[in-house]
């Protein structure tokens, strides 16, 4: 259902803040918005899908199962392996990718357009369709990981894949440390990687694609044949490496060294995510990955300050391009950080 001017009206009649709610699933991640709530859950369904194109546009309420179902049926797959519950507009608003993120891309990869509502209540378009109608100012890119701070979702047009012939898991006693390093070397290798993952006490490697190429690269690797259930798991962020009462995001370069942190630590994305489980929220994990050269989320186990902190001029860069789609700050304020 098309609910686009009854959202529109909402937005522009809107006399204070506005908290951007669909499914309810992501509403863990990131910061307490307090204002009235803008529901999208009606605003939903597939607009268009053409397997032959690779593409389908959807409205922000779908629900990722419906549109997976949808592309799954022509043998397709959302590369970016999103988290499976919740809406296509949570999905894109937090960014969320799962393990095969280093191998086929991130979220904003795969919009290829978007229509949003401004903080005005304007319905704009950006980028298209096609890959060739995907021109000019990324604006499109801006609205995956802004958490709805910057436009109110209504649809999106992702990009699709075909979905890998066969895919295997390989299991490896081997420590974090050198299971880094060996993976780091077999990513610049032709390799049919699709998942590199480390529990913090063995590495788990998914091979995807063509039949021969798959069962060489698993001759040659070794390893302990396992079931494909774990990267469910991890893309759900259900893995036990990932419970406990505070959860972190760290990112890393891939070469960087792991600061010493307290807690469990387990790593994804070939050693470029790193996953910490702790019992307290320590603030020195920011200044530590900073540090190291990367950021840290705060997934789970607190709401005052979720996302690194900004550097001031980077601050003031976020604050003028919220400025231009919201100027009165009434969309998901505070969503990300305090004051933006």
């Amino acid at each position: 259902m098309d609910l686009t001017q009854e959202i529109a009206d909402r937005v522009r009649a809107a006399t204070g803040p506005l908290r951007i709610a669909g499914a309810g699933t992501k509403a863990w991640y990131g910061r307490a918005v307090v204002g009235e709530v803008l529901d999208l859950t009606g605003h939903s369904g597939i607009v268009d899908y053409d397997p032959s194109e690779l593409v389908v546009t959807a409205r922000a309420g779908t629900p990722l199962a419906e549109i997976e179902a949808a592309i799954a049926a022509h043998g397709q797959m959302l590369a970016f392996e999103p988290p499976a519950f919740g809406t296509l507009g949570g999905a894109v608003a937090t960014g969320l990718a799962g393990p095969r993120r280093p191998f086929t891309g991130a979220v904003r990869d795969y919009v290829l357009g978007v229509r949003v509502l401004d903080g005005r209540g304007d319905v704009l378009r950006f980028g298209g369709t096609v890959f060739k109608n995907v021109a000019g100012f990324d604006a499109f890119r801006l609205m995956s990981g802004a958490h709805g701070t910057l436009g109110v979702i209504l649809d999106v047009s992702l990009r699709v894949t075909p979905r890998p012939r066969v895919e295997v898991s390989l299991a490896f006693d081997m420590a974090g440390g050198p299971a880094r390093d060996w993976v780091t070397g077999l990513m610049v290798r032709p390799l049919p990687l699709s998942g590199a993952f480390h529990d913090g006490e063995r590495l788990h490697l998914r091979l995807s694609g063509g039949e021969a190429a798959v069962s060489q690269a698993a001759a040659e690797l070794g390893g302990e044949a396992e079931g494909l259930e774990l990267w469910s798991v991890l893309r759900d962020l259900k893995h036990p490496a990932l419970a406990g009462p505070v959860l972190w995001r760290i990112a890393l370069p891939q070469t960087a060294d792991i600061p010493a942190l307290e807690g469990r630590l387990a790593w994804d994305w070939g050693g470029g995510q790193v996953w910490l489980s702790a019992e307290a929220a320590d603030p020195q994990v920011w200044t530590k990955a900073a540090a190291a050269g990367g950021h840290a989320t705060l997934i789970r186990g607190g709401k005052d300050q979720v996302f690194q902190p900004l550097e001031p001029a980077l601050f003031k860069l976020h604050q003028r391009i919220k400025a231009a789609l919201d100027p009165a700050g009434i969309l998901n304020p505070g969503r990300m950080h305090e004051g933006l």
